[in-house]
């Protein structure tokens, strides 16, 4: 008996050990089982490589504001230039021409902004932002022009009828407020300036609490183009006067432009600034020069893209190798300009070489007397040849 309860106490403690010891031996067959950690397929670049890449490739442009021309103009430059990594232009909103200088002068990842070429010359002369402005900024493009649109009411007859009065600059800073006092004060008008946004400008303007609301940008500005209730609305001249040739160039606002506040077959006399894209002026081995050149190259071999439909109509405007007085152009862009200038003298070159070599064949050959390919080739390198003789004599 004594010896059968002692195999059975036996047989219990190892049962017991051997349950109390799986518990151990399944964690260690579990953990045994789980699977590896993934591993980086080959030839697939890690995380951080791909946004180095990335990074490197990609380039920011400030705009203006959502109710301008500036953004629209962006973002058709974003659409054609886009090569996915390889390339991308990134559209930035802004506060209009006056700030997105600064944005570029002062602003971290700000490659380049939309400006204007009055808003420029007056923080070179105001030293407003740094006594050497013209050595810190330079041009790559320069672009269209921006009209000055000045909304009255319908008994509103001339520009000089706004002395004394209340009229809406746009935002303080802001290029609308910027180039409304230059051109007003050129022209000896004092009015009461206002500083509101533009759909409370328009409100105010009907309800009689001002007697004008001005918008600079490329026409057709959104805000106006969008208006639906103009009645008692119209768009006031602006004379294009001498004291403004040096500075602003003469514009005309068009029934086609705004079909609710200009008449069909009647026209407005208006005058424009210059948009101008403008970049930091980095030292050529900078690594954010090298974005700006990659930008460059793409923006000017492809901009035949961006003058066809369905993108901005300015585009028909922008002559890209215009001048800008008194600014420095990009290298960059002046290298590519200087290239492509060489390279259609060539090629104009060679089709009037090729033409008069055309004519001595047809002047020299017996008529009806086939030529190979061959022969043609060898003899236009004799052509060639006898041509830089005649040149030297």
């Amino acid at each position: 008996m004594r010896i059968a309860l002692a195999l059975g106490l036996c047989i219990l403690a190892g049962s017991a050990a051997t349950l109390l010891a799986a518990p151990a031996t399944i964690t260690e067959n579990t953990a045994t089982a789980q699977p590896a950690a993934r591993k980086k397929p080959v030839g697939q670049p890690s995380r951080e490589a791909l946004r180095s890449r990335i990074n490197e490739n990609v380039v920011t442009i400030m705009a203006g504001s959502s109710s301008g021309t500036d953004l629209a103009i962006v973002q058709d430059i974003a659409d054609v230039l886009d090569e996915g990594d390889a390339l991308r232009v990134v559209p930035m909103v802004g506060k209009g021409p006056a700030q997105n200088v600064k944005d570029v002068v002062f602003l971290r990842g700000v490659d380049m902004g939309v400006t204007q070429a009055n808003i420029l010359k007056h923080f070179a002369q105001t030293g407003e932002i740094g006594s050497n402005l013209t050595s810190q900024i330079a041009y790559v493009a320069k672009l269209f022009n921006e009209e000055m649109h000045i909304l009255v009411r319908s008994d509103v007859e001339d520009i000089k009828s706004l002395a004394g009065k209340p009229v809406n600059f746009g935002a303080s800073g802001s290029g609308t407020e910027i180039t409304s006092r230059l051109i007003f004060e050129a022209l000896g008008i004092d009015v009461q300036a206002r500083h509101l946004p533009e759909t409370e400008a328009i409100e105010q303007l009907k309800a009689g609490k001002i007697d004008a609301a001005i918008v600079v940008t490329g026409k057709p500005a959104p805000m106006l183009a969008a208006l639906r209730d103009t009645k008692g609305l119209k768009l006031l001249p602006v004379p294009y006067a001498k004291q403004l040739e040096a500075d602003y160039y003469p514009g005309t606002l068009t029934h086609a432009d705004y079909p609710a506040l200009v008449p069909e077959g009647a026209s407005v006399d208006t005058v424009a600034v210059c948009a101008v894209l403008v970049s930091f002026n980095w030292s050529g081995d900078h690594v954010r020069q090298r974005k700006i050149a990659k930008f460059i190259d793409q923006f000017f071999t492809k901009f035949d893209a961006l003058t066809k439909s369905p993108h901005h109509p300015k585009w028909q405007e922008v002559n890209f190798a215009a001048t800008l007085e008194n600014w420095q152009r990009s290298p960059i862009s002046q290298k590519w300009i200087d290239r492509a200038k060489a390279s259609t003298m060539t090629a104009t070159a060679d089709s009037g070489t090729r033409r008069s070599f055309d004519t001595f064949l047809a002047q020299s050959a017996p008529r009806g007397t086939p030529i190979s390919e061959e022969e043609r080739a060898v003899l236009f390198k004799a052509f060639l040849e006898w041509s830089k003789t005649q040149n030297r004599n």
